[in-house]
């Protein structure tokens, strides 16, 4: 079966991918127009297609930086960044996975214990439901700890921050409290 991973970073990818190679023939989709400052995208994206290089997978898309229509959706409603951020990186991938004939989808989101999950899985099934294609739900977060140390061990960039301009206030800017 040929699966679509939505990937956001390489070290976000790895325990997903060696999970996932196990049942599926998968390529990869980088589609994160909410990484900010442009040097951080380019810095997320070069880490992720060495990992590709060195595992022969394939990454298919465009991968440009879509900083200016992320902040479109999202500027006036804040509150709800995330929501828009996971549908519309979501919905890119399941239409992707359409267009380029893949049985399933999924995302390296579902790895990070920072994400919701319930929101994930449920725009997940909705756009499986919608475009007639397999979401794969896994949590991914029992192999957190795993996929820290690989990365580490691969040597890749390790990001601070989830991604985007708000993500990277939250981090650094003390008003704001960390979530678990």
């Amino acid at each position: 079966m040929k699966l679509l991973l939505h990937s956001c970073c390489g070290p976000c990818t790895v325990y997903p991918y060696r999970v996932l190679r196990q049942n599926y023939d998968i390529s990869v989709y980088f589609f994160n127009p909410n990484i900010h400052p442009y040097q951080e995208f380019i810095r997320r994206k070069d880490t992720l297609l060495d990992f590709c290089n060195k595992n022969d997978l394939e990454i298919i898309g465009k991968q440009e930086y879509g900083l200016r229509e992320y902040l479109r959706k999202v500027v006036g409603d804040e509150d709800n960044k995330c929501t828009h951020c996971y549908s519309w990186r979501m919905e890119e991938t399941a239409l992707m996975a359409c267009k380029f004939g893949y049985n399933a989808f999924t995302t390296s989101l579902l790895y990070s214990k920072y994400q919701d999950h319930i929101q994930l899985k449920r725009f997940g099934y909705t756009l499986a439901e919608k475009y007639n294609i397999c979401f794969v739900y896994e949590d991914f977060r029992v192999g957190w700890q795993e996929g820290i140390d690989e990365s580490i061990q691969l040597e890749m960039y390790r990001q601070p921050y989830c991604g985007c301009i708000y993500s990277e206030q939250e981090r650094y800017d003390k008003k704001f409290k960390r979530k678990n």
